[in-house]
């Protein structure tokens, strides 16, 4: 297409008009060879036209043959991320059953070893367990309580000084007592010499001790020690019958080694026997029991594993006693027993709100006492 210029169109030159209005030949040349090349012009724009728009329309096919390829393209792609996408999905599926069906089959086994473990155990403990002489008193227990772990509670609690202890034989009076909050005991007693008779204010509280809600005990078997039952019944001092002990378990023919240390358990026969060394004590509890010999005869002693209990979890929560009120700000001003006697005759009158009296412990001020609770089974 030509420049801008040679498609612009020149108006022809409107001089040279004769008198009469009329154009001379000259002029009229001029005008014809200028619609001439007006004509040439514009035929020229026209084909340069109709060249730009059939290049405009063969991009416009390109373009939509582009998009057209563009399209099918992406469906292409698509299509294929999609059976990327299945077939990892259906590969990690396979995998998945695979790595359920391995589960399954090592749980299956774990519940077998644990079987043969739990069983070799039991039969291992039934046979080294200290022996114990029982008797049935006819107590029958709800199947729901079978797998229990029943525990006999004995809580051990300080009582500072000026404090006593009531318990009630009914739940009524000790709330009545707490709710009456303050209490003038009379005292009658020849003790006090200026005043035959006075009376001292004190303060009744509920009785709160921690009890647990939880507990947790992890119990390990000792490396270095062994538990000895069934002990002869002898005509020696304990002293002696442990010496005995001593010197036959630290022969190494017996299956012993030295004794580190030796003890009879609290309120049992049993005895205790720690070695100084490792690997001594698994071989003697093997056999269970073993012949020895205390004085002119030998006795038959059985052997069992040492367990070693440590509380990993102990959770505790505030339990009042229902039946027990705390006594608080009593003076020190009579004997013990003195003072005892006259807050259970105070505490036992009906018109000071009072009742039975099951127990009552009091300490003086300045002293301090332990209080023992034990399970209430009234």
């Amino acid at each position: 297409m030509d420049s801008e210029e040679s498609s612009f169109v020149k108006l022809p030159p409107e001089e040279g008009l004769q008198d009469d209005g009329s154009e001379n030949p000259e002029q009229l040349r001029e005008k014809i060879d200028w619609c001439k090349e007006l004509h040439r012009i514009l035929e020229q724009d026209c084909a340069n036209l109709q060249m730009a728009k059939e290049a405009a329309e063969q991009r416009t096919k390109e373009l939509k043959k582009e998009e057209e390829l563009h399209k099918v393209l992406e469906q292409q792609l698509t299509l294929h991320r999609d059976e990327e996408r299945a077939h990892q999905l259906f590969t990690i599926k396979e995998e998945n059953n695979r790595l359920m069906q391995e589960k399954q089959i090592l749980e299956n086994k774990l519940e077998e070893l644990k079987k043969r473990v739990l069983w070799n155990n039991s039969m291992m403990m039934l046979s080294s367990l200290p022996e114990k002489k029982v008797i049935f008193k006819g107590l029958t227990v709800n199947k729901e309580s079978m797998n229990k772990l029943m525990l006999t509670p004995q809580i051990r609690y300080p009582l500072l000084g000026g404090s006593a202890l009531i318990t009630f034989e009914e739940e009524k009076v000790a709330q009545r007592i707490i709710e009456m909050r303050e209490h003038m005991v009379e005292l009658s007693c020849g003790e006090l010499e200026e005043l035959e008779q006075c009376s001292v204010r004190v303060q009744a509280v509920p009785m709160e001790i921690p009890l647990p809600s939880a507990l947790e005990i992890r119990l390990t078997p000792s490396r270095r020690s062994i538990l000895l039952s069934a002990l002869p019944c002898l005509e020696i001092s304990r002293e002696a019958l442990l010496d005995k002990l001593e010197l036959f378990f630290s022969k190494t023919k017996n299956g012993g080694s030295e004794v580190e240390s030796r003890e009879f358990l609290e309120d049992s026969d049993q005895v205790v026997l720690t070695f100084a060394q490792d690997g001594v004590a698994e071989p003697l509890i093997e056999k269970g029991h073993i012949q020895v010999p205390i004085g002119k005869g030998e006795y038959k002693v059985k052997i069992s594993p040492c367990m070693n209990g440590d509380i990993s979890n102990l959770q505790l929560q505030p339990s009042r006693c229902p039946r027990t009120v705390l006594l608080l700000g009593i003076p020190d001003v009579l004997s013990e027993e003195s003072m005892r006697d006259a807050l259970e005759i105070h505490f036992q009158k009906g018109s000071r709100g009072g009742g039975e009296v099951d127990a009552l412990a009091y300490v003086p001020a300045g002293r301090a006492g332990v209080a023992v609770f034990v399970e209430d089974t009234g």
